[in-house]
């Protein structure tokens, strides 16, 4: 499976559990499932931080997919070493897949969000 393929499971499994959905774990690999609950373990500090960064927003008001899709991005950011380019561009890949609209306000919306991130994350 690919990174990108396992973003986008990781996506589909953290939107899944934001709705209390059901997925049968043995659809998805070991890699996937860890990365989940690792982010699970850390939702309070990446909510906080995604919340920190909204202007005129709060993070209830967030698409639940887009709220999936950032709330990886920031646990990539914040707890891995992969360079910001590629999170950030990873992420903004699965916005338009799912949630950018034919006017790419939810493109816009979450590029620019993930790049206030990193660099409240890097000073």
């Amino acid at each position: 499976m690919s990174q990108r393929k396992e973003r986008e499971s990781v996506t589909i499994i953290l939107y899944l559990k934001s709705m209390q959905g059901q997925f049968t774990q043995a659809d998805y690999p070991e890699i996937v499932l860890s990365r989940v609950a690792q982010i699970w373990d850390h939702l309070d500090v990446i909510d906080q931080i995604i919340s920190q960064n909204l202007e005129n927003w709060t993070i209830d008001r967030l698409n639940l997919v887009d709220k999936a899709i950032i709330r990886n991005a920031v646990y990539e950011l914040k707890y891995t070493d992969l360079p910001y380019e590629i999170v950030i561009d990873e992420a903004i890949e699965l916005t338009k897949k799912y949630t950018n609209l034919d006017d790419d306000k939810a493109r816009a919306f979450n590029n620019k969000l993930l790049d206030t991130i990193k660099n409240h994350l890097t000073k």
